[in-house]
């Protein structure tokens, strides 16, 4: 697999155990498949930076794939709300927290490889309304498809590090992308306040605390 880390630096040799442990998927090195991708990272601070390009190679390491079938989107936000920081508001947020990561929590550590949906600032503003039954699950799963994120490529273990081979680095000039970037997250938030009310007020619309009441409601919908 070629994947690309966006940064300020070139960096040919990627450390095990630093970096930022309230990422989305905790402590690891954050890449994806896209080079343009990796590129609009590498300017979010309005400065020049980097897509640094890798080999991985898969053989023998166990990698957690987030968008097979048999994982939702409630499993993603259960990784998602035990490494970032979130602070429920009321009671019901509490509640709605508790039971998503009992009832949804994965073993992600075990895994040397994450492969999932990234969530910036307006995509962790998205999961936020949701725990707080603010929007149903519908409109969750919709949303994390606005802006065309991409699935990052999170490697979590010693093995993965050992497992990448340095390639290139590419440069990114923040002329070019940090418009990109900064279209990209305008474009999520815009189609998420058009698509809102029509999900909302749709009758299937499905509330996280619906299904903290009902948790076979989940078996009506596709996620």
């Amino acid at each position: 697999m070629q994947i690309f880390h966006g940064s300020s630096d070139i960096i040919k040799n990627p450390l095990f155990g630093f970096g930022n442990p309230k990422n989305d998927y905790g402590l690891g090195f954050y890449c994806t498949e896209s080079e343009e991708l990796a590129k609009e990272w590498a300017c979010q601070k309005n400065n020049d930076g980097y897509a640094n390009c890798y080999e991985l190679d898969t053989e023998n390491l166990k990698i957690l794939n987030l968008s097979e079938d048999n994982f939702s989107i409630l499993h993603w936000l259960s990784i998602l709300m035990q490494n970032r920081i979130f602070v429920p508001k009321s009671p019901a947020g509490r509640s709605n927290l508790d039971f998503l990561i009992n009832k949804f929590s994965i073993n992600y550590k075990e895994y040397d490889v994450i492969c999932g949906y990234r969530a910036n600032d307006s995509y962790f503003s998205f999961a936020s309304d949701f725990l707080e039954n603010i929007i149903p699950v519908q409109a969750l799963a919709s949303s994390m498809k606005l802006g065309s994120l991409g699935i990052q490529v999170v490697l979590k273990s010693q093995k993965s590090f050992e497992s990448i081979k340095y390639i290139k680095s590419e440069k990114a000039d923040c002329k070019i992308y940090f418009p990109k970037y900064k279209a990209r997250d305008s474009s999520a938030r815009k189609e998420y306040l058009e698509n809102l009310r029509k999900l909302t007020d749709s009758e299937d619309s499905i509330y996280l605390i619906d299904i903290v009441r009902k948790p076979e409601l989940l078996n009506e919908i596709k996620l």
